[in-house]
Formats: structure tokens, C-alpha cells, sequence
């Protein structure tokens, strides 16, 4: 049986022109002797804005570390994704945990209508007109893997048309 990730294709991030976008600084605290001690982890998504995007998670002591290790390892996971114009091909739901986002194509002038995870993720890869919804857990982290896991599933009609072995 085939899993939907099979066809996966990473991308090298060399030689591409990729923006980064901070998408969550989250700030953790422990409780030592001499006070408080802070961590900090951070959610990047890193995308060229012509269907290849990634995301990556980085914790460290400061701010600026934890985003360089939270760009480093979304450079280290970038897909391309089937984007046709500016929207979607499909509707999609990803899932991820507790977290599904539903998104569907939209016409040309919409926008992105999405939140602020969601948003950053699709303009990462490139789509200009999408609708979305999110359902459930409403956690950064949760929500963007929710997401890629719904442009993971998208297909275009030549890849459908192929693996069912018709023509259009």
C-alpha cells in the first residue's frame, strides 16, 4: 500500500532565494537557586514564494540562536508543492495531533483568509488566494504541521491522471 509521503522531494536550499519568516518565540522558564533561568524555542517557516517551503523548530538560551537553529533545520526539510497560479488545486485537510486545517481553493483576488501560522506557511510557499479553517488544537506548532501535512496531500490532475493510468 502506498503512504502519502512516498512521493516526498526534497529540495536542496542551495542556490535558492528563501525568505524567513518567525512564526512563534515561545519563552520557558525554570526556577534555580539563584533565580530564574529562561530557554527559548522558536517556529520558523522558510519558503522561496514559488512552491517550496519548509519548516524547522530551534531551542536555545537566546532569542537570535534559537531562530538561526529553527532556519537551519527548516532549510534541512524543504518540499516542493503543486500550486497551480496562485491558489490551491484541490481542497485538502491536514491533520496533525488534535489539530486539522481544512483549505480549499479560492478565486483570483481573495487574499490568503488564515491565521497567522497558517498564513505564514502558504505565503512561504507561494499561494496568493486560499480558505481556510482550523479545527481544534489552535497551537502554532500543531497548526503548521497540520498544514504541511495538507499540502503533502495535494495532487495535480496530470499526477492523479498518471497514477490511475488514464488520460485527461
Amino acid at each position: 500500500m502506498k503512504d502519502k509521503y512516498d512521493n516526498l522531494e526534497f529540495v536542496d536550499a542551495a542556490g535558492l532565494d528563501l525568505s524567513d519568516n518567525v512564526v512563534k518565540i515561545n519563552r520557558c522558564a525554570t526556577v534555580v537557586k539563584g533565580g530564574r533561568r529562561f530557554s527559548f524555542s522558536a517556529l520558523v517557516v522558510v519558503g522561496n514564494g514559488k512552491g517550496i517551503c519548509g519548516y524547522g523548530f530551534g531551542k536555545a538560551k537566546e532569542v537570535p540562536m534559537s531562530v538561526d537553529k529553527a532556519v537551519k533545520d527548516a532549510k534541512k526539510r524543504l518540499l516542493r508543492m503543486p500550486i497551480v497560479g496562485a491558489t490551491l488545486p484541490h481542497e485538502v485537510v491536514g491533520r496533525y495531533c488534535a489539530t486539522r486545517v481544512f483549505m480549499g481553493p479560492a478565486s483570483p483576488g481573495t487574499g490568503v483568509i488564515a491565521g497567522p501560522a497558517v498564513r505564514a506557511l502558504l505565503e512561504a510557499v507561494g499561494v496568493h488566494d486560499v480558505l481556510t479553517k482550523t479545527y481544534g488544537s489552535c497551537n502554532p506548532v500543531n497548526v503548521v504541521r497540520a498544514t504541511m501535512d495538507g499540502l503533502l496531500q495535494l495532487r495535480l490532475k496530470e499526477q492523479v491522471a498518471e497514477l490511475r493510468g488514464v488520460t485527461i
